[in-house]
């Protein structure tokens, strides 16, 4: 049985359904907005599917990790061709919801609506600041979860381990086969 054929939902199956950690969904409980119950002689929370679903509803959560369980993949490349072949084959081969952003704005839109679990973004846009973009994914809360995969044609090895320092939890080097995006997609959302 998965979590999305039950009823009743920990606040970590939340958590990871919503892509946020679970620490926001106590608060959303404790204050009201996300109904539920406590386990009795217990100060575990418990969250009944209907009353997640309305509270995702009313506050513009994607449904799709609810209904499908899919891994929520949002691909940030200016680059048409990759974002295509990306998109294709990780929706194919995958349980992939796969989403495509074309500039840093478009991924900041995308993010606050879709949620991403995995994001691959090509670090080798011109302008692209690694330190600040791994600061705002890791101090939002709402994506503390999310699993980041750099992707450049121009980094050194000693390029990727800095990243790797910055917080990037894995790194793929273009030209990349579709296996090898593949097999990071499928290793990052493994330990979501």
């Amino acid at each position: 049985m998965t979590m999305f054929d039950k009823d009743v939902l920990t606040t970590g199956e939340v958590a990871k359904i919503c892509n946020v950690a679970a620490r926001t969904v106590s608060k959303w409980f404790d204050s009201g907005q996300l109904e539920g119950y406590r386990i009795p002689g217990s100060k575990d929370r418990r969250i009944p599917v209907a009353n997640l679903q309305q509270f995702m509803k009313s506050h513009g959560i994607p449904l799709d990790g609810l209904m499908t369980g899919a891994t929520r993949v949002l691909i940030c490349d200016s680059d048409e061709a990759v974002c295509e072949t990306l998109c294709g084959v990780l929706s194919e081969e995958s349980n992939c919801d796969v989403r495509t952003a074309k500039s840093m704005f478009d991924f900041g839109v995308q993010c606050e609506r879709f949620r991403p679990h995995v994001v691959l973004v090509d670090t080798s846009q011109p302008a692209f600041d690694a330190n600040s973009f791994m600061e705002s994914i890791r101090s939002n809360e709402e994506l503390t979860h999310c699993k980041v995969v750099a992707m450049s044609g121009t980094a050194t090895d000693g390029q990727a381990i800095s990243l790797t320092r910055m917080g990037f939890d894995a790194s793929l080097r273009k030209p990349f086969t579709v296996r090898q995006a593949l097999e990071c997609v499928q290793s990052a959302a493994a330990v979501i």
